[in-house]
């Protein structure tokens, strides 16, 4: 059983966490969760609760409630993965996760992002966040998390209380923030910190030289089996909350303390998991993928220029225009095709390659496409779909509008700039050489998500209630 625990202890905690660009890249879900209170510990620690205590009684009086910030670090230095933060994990920038994530809970009064990075800074506003640009003095390969929430507070007076989200956690939920803040605002927290329930044996490391170990957590002669032992509350680096005192005084965690457990099941650690399409499995399956309900795609609309071809045309010696094809691109669409969802081609010229193509995979075909946009109204309202169950990949400045209103939307990873900025995923591969197969399976992805969400929602309710 997953569980929230509280407790009042002379010792602050730890005072610092490592950035977001070097920590490890863990996230995970929450469970149930029971209160368990002690009291103990410093004239000092005690004192800080009263004075959150008179200060929340205060701010109700007043009608005000202390200000809640996210703050999510976001160092361009990483040393791993070059802009790890903004690396796209199944098309959406690392970021971007969590951010979404933090604006849906609904519990934060301002969202910041805090960078020393233009192309950073550039995604987070995209997103809605705002920006604070952190000074040198604490973007170096040594500054810690503390020192840049310590910077960002000393220039935002009006922030009450700090919700630290570490930018490499993409499977964190709305559900899990609002649980967090609660022991904030309802329970009188001054410090709330995630961990992960963890079954691992520890060993004393030996040094050069050394020979003999001795078990840190277990008796070998005892050696309890998983299922009987309860394991060990694990760090796992999703979220720090601590009010601005704490952290003022050099602390992340302190005061009264709370730890909000989540399950094993949705952590991620982007440091080990280098294979990047392995992390996107996790987090088509355990992301958060936002409000709105997600449908079924019934309609796919391929833009054959840039997209289906790599927007090469040939012309062979006797003046006939020559194109190519992918047959992993071909390939996709018939496996999209055999789960039920249509696809259909569209171009802005007119090319009888291009009709024999669509012939030889079935698809329905519309050229000389001047507005791409009523082409697409056209075939949705016939076909009697809503936007959400309509698909679209394009690759340039004619395709956006197109890219904007589709449910789900997708481009080449040589596409234009416009036509990212206004697409939902940007695939690895480029035009011509297995975006279209690459986006075909993002849709099939996104349908067993759309499948398993329900599910998804009751068992957040179930565990958490």
């Amino acid at each position: 059983m997953d569980k929230t625990t509280v407790s009042e202890s002379g010792d602050p905690g730890m005072s610092t966490t490592r950035d977001s660009s070097d920590r490890r890249f863990n996230s995970s879900n929450t469970g149930k969760r029971k209160m368990n209170d002690t009291a103990s510990g410093s004239n000092e620690n005690a004192s800080a609760s009263d004075r959150k205590r008179k200060m929340t009684v205060s701010d109700k009086e007043s009608g005000k409630k202390p200000h809640l910030s996210a703050l999510i670090l976001a160092r361009g230095g990483s040393k791993g993965i070059p802009l790890k933060n903004i690396k796209v994990l199944a098309g959406v920038p690392l970021i971007g996760w969590v951010l979404r994530a933090a604006f849906d809970s609904g519990v934060f009064d301002s969202v910041w992002v805090s960078t020393d990075h233009s192309k950073i800074a550039e995604v987070a506003e995209e997103f809605g966040a705002q920006v604070h640009r952190r000074s040198p003095k604490v973007s170096t390969d040594s500054s810690s998390s503390l020192d840049a929430i310590q910077e960002f507070l000393r220039l935002h007076k009006e922030v009450d209380i700090i919700g630290n989200i570490q930018a490499t956690s993409p499977c964190l939920h709305p559900i899990h923030l609002q649980d967090a803040t609660r022991k904030i605002r309802e329970d009188g927290c001054d410090s709330v910190f995630s961990v992960v329930r963890r079954h691992h044996f520890r060993w004393q490391e030996v040094k050069t030289g050394g020979v003999d170990t001795k078990p840190l957590n277990l008796d070998p002669a005892n050696r309890p089996r998983r299922q009987d032992w309860d394991g060990e509350l694990c760090e796992n680096g999703s979220f720090y909350f601590a009010s601005r005192e704490l952290i003022e005084k050099g602390y992340l965690q302190g005061g009264k303390m709370a730890y909000y457990e989540m399950l094993p099941e949705f952590s991620v650690d982007i440091d080990i998991d280098i294979d990047w399409p392995v992390a996107e499995q996790r987090v088509l399956r355990f992301g958060y993928f936002g409000k709105d309900q997600l449908e079924q795609v019934k309609l796919l609309v391929c833009n054959i220029d840039g997209c289906l071809t790599d927007g090469q045309v040939y012309l062979s010696a006797g003046g006939e225009e020559l194109v190519s094809w992918n047959i992993r691109d071909t390939t996709g669409i018939s496996t999209i095709q055999e789960q039920g969802v249509e696809v259909c081609l569209i171009s802005s010229r007119d090319c009888s390659i291009h009709k024999l193509l669509a012939k030889k995979i079935g698809c329905q075909l519309e050229q000389n496409a001047a507005n791409k946009l009523e082409v697409l109204e056209l075939w949705k309202s016939k076909k009697k779909l809503s936007w959400e169950q309509v698909a679209y990949i394009g690759n340039d400045e004619s395709d956006v509008e197109c890219l904007k209103k589709a449910g789900v939307s997708g481009v080449p990873h040589d596409a234009s700039s416009d036509a990212v900025k206004a697409a939902g995923y940007t695939c690895r591969n480029s035009a011509g050489r297995g975006a279209v197969r690459e986006f075909a399976d993002h849709i099939l992805l996104l349908g067993e998500q759309a499948r398993a969400k329900s599910q998804q929602k009751k068992t957040l309710k179930s565990v958490c209630s």
